[in-house]
């Protein structure tokens, strides 16, 4: 019991730690995970002195911690934000991996003379980009959304491509002409399973009356990982069917949506401190000094080299300017995900392997402290920069089983072109009606000569056969104004 209590005491005041460092790490504009890895560093073998070396256990961790930060991103991707840079994400995450593993496997073959298979498999691992790191970083650039939604999509469905190769190249068995046909059904039977699964998952959720808010969130985050589960139980990619699954979910209308959100990005964030507090406690600063070389070697081949030419290859086809593809080569932002995926074949006891791992550590802390804190910089320089972001309207919703009816929570952002608006203008459909405005802190019922404001909050009660077209009517208000439908404007997602 002692112990028990020694390790829940260590746990929480290591996360209390790491919440407050979420501040630091905002204000220095870089990811937080180098200050997580180093509290890990600093309570590991050089530090306090708790010794950890379990590879296969930091590789299990590792992937659950992954499955859960895929979850939260697709939880959290707007998909009117990614939709003009579908082609392009899912190139970046599939051609460009492509790319990236041949020619950064090829220069590491004939400069640090690995053999080929070896070469490849650090290729392989330096391919893939960190959905935590990306997402932590771009949200808060002001840049063109075709730009954030290619690296978030990217981020998201590239981890798949990049496990799959590290598994297959880890493994002894010969590599055979039937591989294509494997990558294939891997990423296809994944891609299926997770969009069925969201598409069930969201269909259930929306008809199930849950006796408390807070199952919801729990429900939604059930299904990400059943997916994950069932990808991986018929060899398939199950991190694919994560990611597709909490896509689909966190676009679709859900009950208490809002919660669900934060929820997710609680759990994100969970995941994110565990793991690299993690990974950190298992890096030995001794052998770190021994893969400085190494490390660096491959960092300045996968960026310099690797990275902006598997962009060119993929980006291309799709007419993205050239300042547009110079910052999405400097954003592959190396994270946790590299080596997790680089603890598959130390857990497998592959020669070399403790090498990759180490140089992967001093890989990840460079390229963050470079990449991660030029990002904005380089964005400003290429004109890329848009200005302030505009924030949509905020609708959320709430079952009101017993009335067949659902609630809806409207939240008015600054900017909105609601503002100023009568309600008598803003013509909802039959069967929905403004019940409450809150303003300032004071609550009234409204009458059709009330002006909505920025930073209102409505209540909006509306029958579940009118909840989509009021839904699109007051989102169309908000992007068009009172003369939504005069301009065109649908309200649609």
């Amino acid at each position: 019991m002692t112990d028990l209590t020694l390790a829940l005491g260590i746990g929480a005041a290591v996360l209390l730690v790491a919440v407050l460092a979420v501040r630091v790490s905002v204000r220095l504009g870089l990811p937080s995970l180098l200050l997580y890895l180093g509290l890990g560093v600093l309570i590991g073998e050089a530090g306090l002195g708790i010794e950890f070396s379990n590879a296969e256990l930091t590789q299990s961790l590792g992937l659950a911690a992954l499955v859960m930060i895929l979850a939260e991103g697709g939880l959290t991707t707007r998909w009117s934000e990614v939709r003009s840079a579908l082609w392009p994400g899912i190139a970046l995450s599939t051609v460009a991996v492509a790319v990236s593993v041949g020619v950064t496997g090829a220069v590491l073959h004939w400069l640090l003379d690995f053999d080929w298979r070896t070469a490849l498999l650090w290729g392989a691992v330096l391919a893939s980009t960190d959905a935590a790191a990306v997402f932590s970083v771009l949200r808060r650039l002001s840049v063109t959304r075709r730009l954030v939604g290619s690296l978030e999509l990217e981020s998201g469905m590239n981890d798949a491509p990049c496990y799959i190769a590290v598994v297959l190249l880890t493994s002894t068995a010969p590599i055979d002409w039937t591989l294509p046909f494997t990558l294939v059904y891997e990423l296809g039977v994944g891609a299926v399973l997770g969009l069925g699964l969201g598409w069930v998952g969201t269909h259930t959720l929306r008809r199930a009356a849950l006796p408390a808010t807070g199952l919801y969130p729990l429900a939604t985050v059930a299904v990400c990982v059943l997916a994950f589960a069932g990808g991986q139980a018929v060899h398939a990619s199950g991190l694919l069917a994560t990611y597709l699954a909490a896509l689909v979910l966190g676009n679709s209308r859900l009950p208490h949506r809002s919660d669900t959100v934060s929820f997710a990005e609680g759990l994100g964030w969970l995941a994110q401190i565990g793991l690299f507090v993690l990974l950190g406690l298992f890096a030995s600063p001794s052998r770190l000094l021994d893969a400085v070389v190494p490390g660096l070697v491959a960092g300045v081949v996968v960026t310099l080299l690797a990275r902006p030419l598997s962009v060119l290859v993929s980006t291309t086809p799709f007419r993205v300017p050239w300042r547009e593809q110079v910052f999405l080569s400097w954003a592959g932002l190396r994270g946790a995900v590299p080596i997790v995926l680089a603890m598959i074949p130390l857990s497998q006891n592959l020669p070399g392997a403790q090498q990759l791992v180490d140089a992967v550590f001093v890989l990840v802390i460079v390229l963050t402290l470079v990449q991660g804190s030029t990002l904005g910089l380089l964005a400003k320089a290429l004109n890329l920069d848009p200005g302030a972001k505009t924030k949509e309207v905020e609708v959320d919703v709430a079952t009101l089983d017993d009335l067949d009816a659902e609630l809806l929570q409207v939240s008015i952002p600054v900017g909105s072109k609601l503002h100023g608006v009568y309600l008598s203008e803003l013509r909802l459909p039959p069967g929905a009606s403004v019940s409450l405005v809150a303003r300032d802190g004071k609550g009234f019922t409204p009458v059709l000569t009330t002006r909505l404001q920025e930073g209102d909050h409505l209540l909006v009660v509306s029958t579940q056969a009118a909840r989509s077209a009021t839904e699109n009517r007051i989102r169309a208000v908000d992007r068009a104004g009172r003369y939504a439908r005069w301009k065109g404007e649908t309200g649609a997602e």
